[in-house]
């Protein structure tokens, strides 16, 4: 059963949380909790847990990770798209690399922004709450509950970071003197982070250690580590800085450099491994099944979850394969949900034909009108795909709320943590260590029948750094497509512009069929399974040439057109020089002349 995140209640944490609701004047008028109430709080495990809940509820809020920033942050990249990049508005500049301070879906006071903020001042009295009033040991109750608030503010700051670049560093909570900060170079906040989530590890419980770790709604040992190295790899990567010496480049921090931060991070990712309580569900079908019918149990793949309760969340709202009518039999979370965003369209035949992440990520059909409550798949056009992880189809639980699903998002798995394992141990120790790791993903993407093929003769010729790094970055597409977790990898590898334009250049190719797509189909076939309601497709493998008979309608599979192409990002605009949204206009205007965007925003 998914855990709830509730509003907290009780006075003692209502009163807590008062100040750091507050924002400019109105945090100044407000009454601060008592010491002794405070006190209380923090030496008791079971109301210092009600606090610690409520560092999540930002999440949760209408224009915070719910409803802005998941729907867009990581949109667009080598692999993934807004499907109407193409159609100009405030919406799609958020994805094409020319967000302005001033767009209208982000641009107010309780944006994600603001949120993650609330959500990192609310950590932060936690924080020091547990600290002073506590007794927060390893295997404690109390210990426990502050390395869950270190990692929660971790994933804030993480999540600001990669999305603004340099910000406010604010690590303690809200004073007088404070309320008004510039920013920082982002380096500072890395090293606070990868510190902070040092501690952490010490602190909490490995997956099912406890009952409290037994849901991945709860901080755990493998996920802090995990998520740790994840911090390493972007904090040593390349990225865009501001100023005099800015361009894109790699931190010139020694504490930041690559030989630290990869062997710190290679060092958490084999600690996980060797642990053994987290792994690789047995078929990559079976890992989203698990996912839409949300299944919480800590131990398989999931290593953490953004927790929404049912009338909050919006990830199949925003993301599941389209579904056309209001109602149907297989959802009632209103019309035309899902299918924001999808795979582009090229990505489907890069996949090898035997790979069984292909179906399960590329979805070329939508749920048509419903006729008596039914639904039917009907077949898109070749431009239009959609992510096929995420499906209403597979849930157990029938979504009946019109402005949300309740689906967790799934902030960090396990098959992250092998290809981590794999580039570090390339770079450190060569291919030949970097292999097992790569394997242990590719056996589980292929039938046992290809194994030796497509996992072993595949990865053993993967002879130099080089050859094995290009495999880590396509596996990284294959296995993570739809996720949005692509956009921060391509810019630490410093890729981003590389691949978005060798992406053009992949669909202009399959427009033409011509170079690698020359096999592709013009021509689709397709007629209804025995439930009417599935389809049977041909045409879609490459190859697939022939009409395969009359009981089968035919489709033309050619819509791809320039603009659609172009529209991955703005005409004139380089996305490696802009890398990061701009700080919105109005926490620039009510900054006290603290903060400017930079990068030429």
């Amino acid at each position: 059963m998914k855990y709830k995140i509730i509003i907290i209640a009780g006075l003692i944490v209502s009163g807590l949380f008062s100040s750091c609701d507050q924002f400019e004047d109105d945090y100044l008028d407000a009454e601060a909790p008592s010491t002794t109430d405070e006190a209380l709080l923090f030496s008791n495990a079971g109301l210092a847990k009600g606090a610690i809940d409520g560092i999540k509820v930002p999440f949760g809020e209408t224009n915070s990770y719910r409803g802005r920033f998941l729907p867009y942050y990581g949109l667009n990249t080598d692999v993934e798209w807004h499907n109407t990049s193409q159609t100009a508005g405030d919406k799609a500049d958020l994805c094409v690399y020319d967000a302005k301070p001033n767009n209208s879906e982000m641009n107010t006071t309780n944006n994600a922004y603001a949120m993650m903020y609330q959500g990192i001042e609310r950590a932060n009295i936690c924080i020091r709450g547990l600290r002073k009033y506590g007794n927060p040991l390893p295997g404690t109750d109390l210990g426990q509950l502050l390395g869950e608030a270190l990692t929660l503010r971790a994933i804030y700051y993480a999540d600001l970071v990669k999305t603004w670049g340099d910000v406010p560093y604010r690590f303690d909570p809200i004073t007088p003197e404070t309320l008004y900060l510039a920013k920082v170079n982002r380096d500072e906040i890395y090293k606070q982070l990868i510190a902070d989530l040092g501690e952490a590890s010490t602190l909490v419980a490995w997956p099912n250690e406890t009952a409290y770790t037994s849901t991945v709604e709860h901080v755990n040992k493998a996920f802090v580590k995990a998520f740790r190295a994840r911090l390493a790899m972007a904090a040593s990567g390349y990225q865009q800085y501001p100023g005099n010496f800015g361009g894109v480049r790699r931190s010139t921090d020694p504490d930041l450099s690559v030989d630290k931060m990869y062997t710190l991070a290679l060092k958490e990712c084999r600690e996980v491994i060797a642990n053994g309580s987290a792994k690789l569900e047995t078929t990559f079908e079976g890992l989203w099944k698990k996912y839409n019918q949300e299944v919480v149990t800590a131990g398989g793949e999931s290593l953490w979850e953004i927790p929404f309760s049912d009338g909050r969340g919006r990830m199949l709202f925003t993301f599941a394969v389209r579904h056309t009518s209001a109602s149907d039999q297989f959802q009632a979370n209103g019309a035309n949900r899902g299918g924001v965003a999808g795979p582009l369209p090229f990505v489907f035949y890069d996949y090898d034909q035997a790979d069984t992440r292909r179906d399960v990520t590329c979805v070329p059909y939508k749920y048509g009108a419903a006729v008596n409550n039914i639904a039917k798949q009907e077949l898109n056009t070749l431009d239009t795909w959609y992510f096929g992880k995420y499906r209403y189809e597979w849930m157990t639980r029938r979504v009946t709320s019109t402005n949300d699903d309740g689906v967790n998002k799934i902030y960090m798995r396990y098959a992250e943590v092998l290809l981590i394992a794999a580039e570090t141990a390339n770079e450190l120790e060569g291919p030949t260590a970097a292999a097992p790791y790569l394997k242990e993903i590719r056996r589980r993407a292929f039938p046992a029948s290809t194994h030796a093929v497509k996992v072993d003769a595949y990865v053993n010729a993967l002879t130099d750094k080089q050859s094995m790094f290009n495999a880590i970055v396509d596996e990284h597409k294959y296995e993570f497509t739809g996720e949005m977790e692509r956009k921060q990898a391509l810019i630490r590898w410093n890729l981003l512009k590389v691949k978005l334009d060798e992406a053009k250049a992949k669909m202009a190719d399959l427009k033409a069929r011509t170079g690698s797509y020359a096999d592709v189909p013009n021509t689709l076939y397709y007629k209804y399974a025995a439930d009417n309601v599935s389809l049977i497709i041909y045409g879609l493998n490459r190859g697939e040439n022939t009409n395969p008979g009359a009981d089968y309608t035919s489709a033309t599979w050619t819509k791809l057109e320039d603009t659609k192409i172009a529209s991955l990002y703005k005409a004139g605009v380089d996305p490696d020089l802009r890398q990061f949204w701009p700080i919105w206009q109005v926490f620039i205007e009510t900054s006290n002349n603290m903060l400017e965007n930079d990068y030429g925003y």
